[in-house]
């Protein structure tokens, strides 16, 4: 991902950060100047933020070796300042790599949230199914020198949001 957002910035497309997780050390090996262990401060909100030709992102990026993605691998201080970047006109959405197969989709912010939901509500849901993850944004690897290719799919689901927005008004 990190290679991909370097390729990105380097063309022009898009400026995309990962965010770093904020720990406090714990033991410090002055020897080796290295953190021998440390603990979390605080819970991170998501792994990139940025902005790709004026449309500010915000994503997270997950991997199942499943055929489902876990909703447990979702925190809900991550879902929670998701829905908080869309109300602000912001796209979010997760990027899941399937490692059996070696896929990578986009996730849209709106499918997610109503996994999340029935999984706090029904607690009867447990995995986001695979089969919801649409063709349309599943993410190509290896093209026109980026390694993974995502913001193709981030276009897409820019076009759906604008499409409903403009229907709605």
């Amino acid at each position: 991902m990190n290679i991909s957002n370097e390729s990105y910035r380097k063309k022009g497309i898009a400026l995309i950060q990962k965010i770093p997780t904020p720990i406090k050390p714990v033991e410090f090996d002055s020897a080796r100047r290295t953190i021998s262990l440390a603990y979390f401060e605080q819970r991170s909100t998501v792994d990139y933020i940025g902005v790709m030709q004026g449309i500010p992102l915000c994503f997270d990026a997950k991997e199942t070796a499943q055929k489902n993605l876990p909703v447990a691998n979702i925190h809900p201080h991550q879902v929670d300042f998701m829905r908080e970047f869309n109300r602000q006109q912001g796209l979010a959405f997760l990027l899941v790599h399937f490692s059996m197969d070696d896929a990578y989709y986009l996730l849209p912010f709106e499918v997610l949230n109503t996994y999340f939901d029935e999984a706090g509500e029904h607690k009867g849901v447990k995995t986001i199914p695979r089969e919801i993850f649409e063709e349309r944004f599943r993410i190509q690897q290896h093209v026109g020198g980026i390694q993974l290719h995502y913001l193709k799919a981030v276009v897409e689901y820019y076009k759906i949001k604008q499409e409903a927005q403009d229907g709605s008004v």
